[in-house]
């Protein structure tokens, strides 16, 4: 069985004169994403590996998430998953090693939404509900799958178990 965590980057800060792709965390985002890495240490959800956009305020997720966990977990950073779409997130898992039973990655909307709905269409009713009406920045949405390889995740094949936001955890 595998399980794959989508988290959305935490709320990043618009400053002026700074790129897409270069914009850092706002405050909310450096409260919300290190309370995201507590709920999921303390809930089971820790991976063994992560998939990281390249983008700045992904990698500063990252960086607020990974110590809450019990042990170190390799990453990778995937440019390609840089404000993607929900097809190219979906290559970027299917490369990811199979050894794997737990896979993070943390990117971007739409593309996680649609990749969300994608991938799981059934799940539990309120998650899949909130899902579909919103993935706000720190949203994980947990999907499981009856697979023993990555490369065999297709649409349809998953399952959410949950979808918890930074508000959900107040």
């Amino acid at each position: 069985m595998k399980r794959l965590l989508l988290l959305r980057h935490a709320k990043s800060a618009w400053p002026d004169g700074v790129e897409d792709h270069d914009r850092p965390l706002g405050d909310r985002g450096r409260r919300d994403a290190p309370r995201m890495g507590i709920h999921m240490a303390t809930a089971g959800l820790e991976p063994d590996f992560a998939l990281v956009s390249s983008a700045r305020r992904t990698q500063e997720t990252w960086a607020l998430v990974a110590p809450a966990f019990a042990r170190p977990c390799p990453s990778r950073t995937v440019p390609s998953i840089y404000e993607a779409a929900a097809s190219a997130i979906l290559d970027a898992i299917h490369a990811a090693p199979d050894e794997s039973g737990t896979l993070l990655v943390i990117g971007h909307n739409p593309g996680f939404e649609e990749l969300a709905t994608l991938l799981a269409p059934q799940g539990e009713a309120e998650a899949l509900g909130r899902l579909r009406t919103k993935y706000p920045t720190a949203g994980l949405a947990v999907i499981a799958f009856d697979s023993e390889r990555w490369a065999d995740i297709a649409p349809g094949s998953g399952r959410l178990e949950a979808f918890v936001t930074p508000k959900t955890l107040a």
